[in-house]
């Protein structure tokens, strides 16, 4: 094993050594970072960690979201112990499992702890949340109890990003499950559908999907949460692809969100906001994006080609849709022309990875008086697609982003979260076990270097 980490701890660091001056293809110009940091692999051998924070001790929790696991890392030496295991976990390829963690505001008093997964009922896929207690003599999570169950779930865009709010309630991210593209395209998209009164007296969270959930800590609807075509449900806001990302700063909630061939975005989420998808990517600009109903064909499943690249069908322009609770982006990542190429040969059956988009992850906030001066008061976003960390700084209110994108870190990996350290001095992040990205190169690749590892940027200024 020390033979295997040192092995790793070498590639890695070679793999820094030149990341930092490279272009990145079609994401704008090379970045020369200058602020001095050092990598290390803290651990390996994780199952595919999906979530990690801060917990007891300035240690890490991390759940495995194959490994169906919750375990606790010290981040100084990479000692692992295992917390929980949750064996009714689903697990699939890339969406399903252990998913989002989130320790309760009074978590010292309490000792309350929420993680939420993909389950069977039956045949049946679903999402639930589940409230844990931390056992400190006996470095467990115990007496776990199911506050919000029957959620729809899929082999897609389950989103799970789990956040508590300043006012003590819950929030959840939830995808609209990949419906109207690839393999499930002839499913509809709901992530316009608003649940009706009937639904929600019957528990009937079929709606839930696309949407950003807000919850009581046992699960009830909150009092104040919006009124949406007359019925006030767990929906907080609506109209969402894939938002892996939840953070809140001063005061307001950030999000972000995986876009289809073009528009990555990051939102800023406001109680009842409607964010457009599928009716409309980024901002209504008539680029790149349209929507095209597949569902709606009687023939879909006979017909060639998916949402991402334009069909001989007719399809509706952004601009065509006029709500007036529709909350445009914060910044998005990237828009694309009418005109772009999206069937790039450079990459073969692996064309998205050619798209100008990052695949967001997640997403942290870098302090305004953290000891990186030319961070601070930055957002932090993780990218599945080149590995990388983007940095964005924001305006003083926190309402705008307030400058370009700038580029750190890149290695031949899928980064799943990052998580800057209390003292501000560390970023973290932990990788995906295996997918598709694109290498220090810009190059497609399958191979990732560090799979399934918590890796650490320590600045030395």
């Amino acid at each position: 094993m020390l033979a295997k980490k040192i092995l790793a701890f070498i590639a890695f660091a070679f793999l820094l050594s030149i990341a930092f001056p490279l272009a990145s293809q079609g994401q704008g110009p090379a970045i020369q970072t200058a602020e001095p940091f050092a990598a290390r692999v803290v651990l390996d051998g994780l199952e595919s960690p999906w979530s990690m924070v801060w917990a007891p001790g300035g240690k890490l929790w991390i759940t495995e979201r194959q490994g169906k696991r919750v375990v606790e890392v010290n981040p100084a030496d990479g000692a692992k112990s295992v917390l929980l295991e949750v064996p009714d976990a689903k697990i699939g390829p890339q969406h399903e499992g252990l998913l989002g963690l989130a320790l309760a505001p009074d978590f010292d008093a309490s000792g309350l702890v929420y993680l939420n997964y993909t389950y069977l009922n039956g045949d049946v896929e679903l999402h639930k949340v589940v409230r844990y207690k931390y056992d400190a003599n006996a470095g467990k999570l115990i007496e776990p109890t199911d506050i919000l169950t029957g959620i729809p779930a899929g082999n897609d865009h389950q989103g799970g990003r789990l956040v508590f709010g300043p006012d003590g309630t819950l929030y959840l991210s939830k995808g609209e499950l990949g419906h109207n593209q690839g393999a499930n395209r002839c499913e509809p998209n709901e992530a316009q559908r608003l649940p009706t009164e009937a639904e929600v007296k019957a528990g009937d969270f079929s709606a839930y999907v696309g949407k950003i959930l807000r919850l009581n800590p046992d699960g009830s609807i909150p009092d104040d949460n919006p009124v949406l075509n007359g019925v006030k449900s767990h929906v907080f806001t609506y109209g969402h692809r894939n938002p892996q990302g939840l953070r809140w700063i001063d005061g307001e909630l950030f999000g972000v969100e995986q876009g289809p061939s073009t528009d990555d975005e990051l939102n800023r989420l406001t109680s009842g906001g409607n964010y457009g998808w599928p009716l409309i990517a980024g901002y209504p600009d008539d680029q790149a994006y349209a929507y095209i109903d597949w569902s709606s064909f009687a023939d879909c499943a006979s017909v060639p080609g998916d949402a991402y690249l334009p069909p001989d069908r007719a399809s509706v322009k952004e601009s065509s849709w006029d709500r007036k609770d529709f909350k445009e982006p914060v910044r998005t990542f990237y828009t694309m022309p009418s005109d772009y190429g999206f069937a790039d040969p450079k990459f073969g059956a692996l064309a998205y990875l050619g798209w100008a988009t990052i695949a967001p992850s997640s997403l942290d906030y870098y302090p305004a008086d953290g000891p990186i001066e030319a961070w601070r008061n930055s957002i932090l976003i993780s990218s599945l697609k080149n590995g990388a960390i983007y940095r964005l700084p924001l305006s003083g209110d926190v309402k705008q982003a307030q400058g370009d994108l700038i580029k750190y870190f890149h290695t031949a990996n899928r980064y799943r979260q990052v998580l800057v350290s209390p003292d501000g001095r560390s970023i973290y992040v932990i990788t995906d076990n295996a997918g598709n990205f694109l290498d220090e190169n810009g190059l497609p690749s399958q191979t990732v270097k560090n799979p399934g590892s918590l890796l650490v940027f320590e600045y030395k200024g």
